[in-house]
């Protein structure tokens, strides 16, 4: 059965909506009476295509059908779900419920994107105010999964499930308020937080960048994947929740803040906090919690780092900073020293069959950047590419570690790179990685020859490491082990 949406206003966070609903299956009308609309909402389009898709490891469904209509009473015909991200003005808002409730189905629900209103001044002139609910966002709508979804008492408990079951559905989490409030929940924090900027700004305490450095290398890593109170409970130790209310609450009678008007923290009230936070997180240990965090922090500061950002800049900085020194090319050439991260065990609790070819793939750039198939090198039009590889797993590894890859040039003439790598725990082989490359030019993807500097490097390192031993294995195909039972 096709599901329909109606987005009605086609800027930054309606196209967001447009592009999280279509690449959920969902048929998409919009209406804005901007010119520029369909052009600005295929450009949010595109970049969801790009990412959304990149956060499921199984099929994503059917992309649905949009459309672009000049009236209201076409865009809302037949739909399901219709999501209004007009301006932040609450005549226009309600201007726009009455033309929509005129033409649309009893039982459309119509969610509102609307940071600052609640849903009872949305309601106020609506013919039907129980349809109307908000359900806010937050930018990029097809990525960030939190919808703050507010109702009042106008709205049936059926309406409310329903609206719960098409956020899941769109593999987002309806965070549902029952009462209501200005501005709901997160913006209030941010809301905060951004008040408390302004004045570090103003008083000449900081600069934007020293601010958002804060954030992004500190506290943001950790509320990303704990929040606030989880966080919190591990900062009070084994003691827990109430002894961080003892040793921190203080603070908050300090003048640090602009933000003075803070909650009497009587009995009552840590009480109450701590008892929640008992039946958020009373599960875990303080152990067991400090571990999902640091699990947490490894992965979020792993994935920065393959985009060279925030925390994750930091780490390929100083990465190049404990870089070895040239190597002796009398011996194997270390080109991968380091621990096994979290995120590289799998389900049988050692490194999955995916991360040796990483870690041998990590010690080809590395060899090619030695012998000066550098970024500049790259970035000027010259590669190598890999046409074959064959891994031999010897035994395992498990998180934490420390595995060393030595690498011999087996051949190393015209357009040919022939890499033997061995993956070692200490004395113990682990692993072989066997890789042939060919040189290719960026410019037309076709074979080609190095530059003159990179031939010669690499047949000076080739004929050094004709003279080593031959380790065992090179040349191997794949083997047929006998297994006993």
């Amino acid at each position: 059965m096709t599901k329909r949406a109606t987005i009605v206003g086609g800027g930054v966070i309606g196209g967001g909506w447009a592009a999280r609903f279509l690449l959920m299956g969902w048929d998409v009308r919009v209406f804005d009476p901007d010119p520029e609309a369909e052009r600005k909402i295929g450009e949010v389009l595109d970049n969801a295509r790009r990412s959304l898709p990149g956060l499921s490891d199984v099929a994503m469904p059917a992309e649905g059908k949009l459309s672009f209509h000049e009236t209201i009473s076409e865009a809302v015909a037949g739909s399901d779900w219709i999501q209004e991200s007009v301006p932040e003005r609450l005549d226009l808002k309600r201007k726009v419920y009455q033309t929509l409730q005129e033409h649309c189905s009893p039982d459309a629900v119509i969610g509102s994107s609307t940071s600052g209103f609640k849903p009872s001044e949305l309601q106020g002139c609506a013919t039907r105010p129980a349809q109307i609910v908000v359900t806010h966002p937050f930018n990029p709508v097809y990525l960030l999964p939190l919808i703050e979804l507010v109702t009042t008492e106008k709205n049936d408990a059926a309406l409310i499930e329903r609206a719960k079951d098409i956020i899941t559905s769109l593999g987002m989490f309806p965070l549902h308020l029952k009462k209501e409030i200005d501005a709901h929940i997160a913006d209030r924090f941010l809301e905060a937080v951004w008040r408390e900027a302004l004045w570090l700004i103003k008083d000449g305490i900081a600069t934007t960048e020293e601010i958002d450095n804060a954030i992004r290398y500190g506290f943001g890593l950790r509320w990303g994947q704990m929040g606030l109170f989880e966080t919190y409970r591990v900062a009070g130790g084994e003691a827990g929740m109430k002894h961080f209310i003892a040793q921190f609450g203080p603070c908050l009678e300090w003048p640090w803040t602009k933000l003075m008007d803070v909650p009497e923290l009587t009995d009552e009230l840590v009480d109450m906090i701590a008892d929640q936070s008992d039946a958020q997180s009373g599960a875990y240990t303080i152990r067991e919690l400090e571990r999902i965090r640091d699990n947490n922090l490894v992965a979020m500061m792993r994935a920065l780092k393959t985009q060279d950002w925030g925390a994750g800049a930091l780490l390929r900085v100083q990465d190049k900073r404990m870089m070895p020194a040239e190597p002796d090319l009398l011996k194997p050439i270390v080109t991968v020293s380091r621990a096994v991260p979290l995120d590289w065990t799998d389900y049988n609790g050692h490194m999955n069959e995916a991360r040796y070819v990483q870690a041998f793939g990590d010690g080809t750039d590395k060899f090619m950047e030695f012998v000066g198939c550098d970024e500049d090198y790259i970035a000027n039009g010259g590669s190598y590419f890999t046409a074959e590889t064959h891994i031999r797993y010897i035994d395992e590894l498990n998180a934490g570690a420390r595995i060393r890859v030595e690498t011999i040039c087996v051949l190393g003439e015209g357009k040919k790179m022939h890499l033997f790598h061995q993956m070692f725990e200490g004395d113990r082989l682990v692993a072989t990685g066997e890789m042939m490359l060919i040189h290719v030019s960026l410019k037309t993807r076709r074979a080609s020859n190095p530059a003159p500097h990179i031939e010669e490097k690499l047949a000076k390192v080739a004929a050094a490491h004709a003279a080593l031993p031959r380790p065992e294995g090179i040349g191997r195909a794949i083997g047929v082990i006998g297994v006993k039972a």
